[in-house]
């Protein structure tokens, strides 16, 4: 079995968990689970910890504790947003409402080039795109290339990695859009509460169960959730054929 889950920050305003529920959750992958990166060899219980759009609080807070609990993550990076380096210090970065980080990221509200390159040298971040500028693609006069291609190339030049996987923003797309992601990526990642046996995904696309607002640290895991999440992962497999 395997279980991708979606996350996006900690103790924020919204889209985020409280970070004392979320170390226990940690603390529950850890006796339970091995955390996988896609292309991973599979064991038995596997879970693929994800975040979205990277922003500051994950070097800050997340980070942090994927090193006491020895887990990986994959990071989605939209990289237009990301600066190279900052002299702000970490209040200043965080002190930012979630509605508001996008439009302020000149100052450094999202992690910087150089806290990406650390995170990666330790073994336990890999770097994925969120597209460049983090919009719908299924919008009207997207450019495709630049949002799915030049994000890749920037991403790769500038940590010196190989991004093999794209996390589709707010997770929309159509035919097209998986058809040239999936050109250019070997792993698509979207939202949709449903879960797999491995990284081939359900009709191409690796759904992700949403982990935010967790009430307590075992939540989608409990026995009726997972239950929930394989039947969706069924009749996904069956509407889409």
């Amino acid at each position: 079995m395997l279980i991708n889950v979606m996350y996006h920050h900690l103790n924020s305003d919204r889209c985020s968990n409280d970070a004392q529920i979320f170390e226990q959750h940690l603390g529950y992958i850890k006796q339970n689970f091995t955390s996988v990166f896609p292309g991973d060899e599979l064991g038995q219980k596997n879970i693929c910890i994800t975040f979205d759009d990277a922003y500051a609080d994950f070097y800050h807070l997340v980070f942090p504790l994927l090193q006491k609990y020895d887990l990986k993550a994959v990071l989605a990076v939209p990289s237009k947003y990301i600066l190279d380096d900052t002299d702000l210090s970490m209040n200043e970065r965080l002190n930012f409402e979630h509605n508001d980080l996008f439009d302020n990221y000149k100052k450094a509200t999202f992690c910087t080039f150089k806290e990406l390159s650390e995170m990666i040298k330790s073994g336990l971040v890999q770097i994925a795109s969120h597209s460049h500028s983090h919009v719908v693609l299924t919008d009207e006069n997207v450019n495709l290339d630049s949002e799915l291609a030049v994000s890749k190339q920037i991403l790769e030049q500038k940590l010196g990695i190989k991004v093999e996987s794209f996390f589709l923003p707010y997770g929309k797309y159509n035919a097209e859009i998986l058809s040239k992601a999936k050109q250019i990526y070997k792993y698509v990642f979207r939202i949709g509460n449903a879960i797999s046996n491995d990284f081939s995904g359900i009709n191409g696309v690796i759904y992700r169960v949403k982990g935010d607002g967790l009430k307590s640290p075992v939540e989608i895991f409990l026995a009726k959730n997972i239950f929930k999440y394989k039947i969706k992962a069924m009749l996904k497999r069956f509407i889409n054929k």
